[in-house]
């Protein structure tokens, strides 16, 4: 793990003071709540954050309720990034201006919106935001679909999967595209930092945040979000089917810096099966009939083939 920052231990992390309250209409089981309420624990300092209209924004602040003890802004489905962006540039503004009554504490800036106001109708305004090189965060509670609107498809939502506009059935096995690699292409962007985290290997997760509050410049995360509803596993399985998600490797776990330094921040010690990971969600329970059994062997070919590349581009550092 990059940093040597001495991240919060267990007691420090659980009890810190809540900024994401538990009182939500998130469904039960929802992997976002725990990705939120870590991340949000994982610093001490003040927050300006930001949410995109999804699943975590309509469950987290129903008039006159709410959800967040902190800085919070709701804006359209595309754009909680630039929303941020604009609250970082405003402080830097006022602190030149001297204008700002703590000019010696600056907030952390974090803007969240879901895979598909990310990867699809919210790309040019991120990607506009880290060529500009604002000093924010960006974090995708990657669900894989359009969970809030439906269950459609987005293009993070992997090949085989069965959605609503890619729905599986006696022509189809649903999903015939594999899922866009965005960590590479912000990393592309010459970000200082990019990483994919999971809500149940907290401590990674927690030292990625801290290493990237800590970054001058905007900071991409990638967080894998286990979707009871439209993955179609029971409410009480979501930490078994995220770590068959990081365990089988395909979501795995790592950091790029600068857009060049790659490292891999975690390494099963028995890795499962890819077939374990399918089997555990209805999405992907036509896959083991037999006209569509031969997809199976190609998630495994794919995900092997991409954890190799990721060891040998951490071995080449390039």
């Amino acid at each position: 793990m990059s940093g040597n920052k001495k991240i919060k231990n267990l007691k420090e992390f659980s009890t810190s003071a809540d900024r994401f309250e538990g009182a939500n209409l998130l469904c039960p089981g929802c992997a976002h709540s725990i990705i939120v309420r870590e991340i949000l624990n994982a610093t001490n300092d003040d927050l300006i954050l930001s949410a995109a209209t999804g699943c975590l924004e309509v469950c987290t602040a129903v008039y006159p309720y709410t959800s967040w003890d902190a800085s919070w802004i709701h804006i359209g489905f595309e754009n909680s990034s630039t929303a941020i962006a604009g609250a970082e540039a405003m402080h830097k503004a006022l602190k030149r201006k001297g204008r700002l009554k703590q000019p010696d504490k600056t907030p952390q800036f974090i803007s969240f919106a879901g895979d598909g106001a990310s990867y699809d109708i919210g790309f040019q305004w991120i990607s506009g935001c880290f060529e500009r090189g604002h000093n924010m965060m960006h974090v995708v509670l990657d669900n894989e679909v359009y969970a809030n609107t439906g269950g459609q498809r987005s293009s993070a939502t992997p090949i085989g999967a069965s959605a609503t506009t890619s729905p599986s059935g006696r022509i189809s096995y649903g999903e015939k595209k594999n899922k866009k690699d965005m960590l590479s292409i912000m990393a592309a962007h010459g970000a200082p930092y990019v990483a994919q985290i999971a809500p149940n290997k907290w401590k990674d997760l927690v030292k990625k945040i801290q290493y990237g509050f800590d970054v001058e410049g905007p900071v991409f995360i990638n967080a894998m979000s286990a979707c009871t509803t439209e993955w179609k596993f029971a409410p009480e399985d979501t930490v078994m089917v995220s770590d068959l998600a990081t365990d089988s490797l395909v979501f795995p776990l790592y950091e790029i810096i600068d857009g060049r330094e790659l490292n891999i921040t975690y390494r099963p010690k028995t890795v499962v099966p890819v077939e374990e990971y399918l089997a555990a969600q209805g999405r992907f329970k036509h896959l083991f009939k037999d006209q569509y059994k031969h997809m199976i062997k190609e998630w495994q070919d794919r995900v092997d083939a991409e954890w190799e590349y990721l060891q040998r581009r951490e071995e080449a550092r390039v």
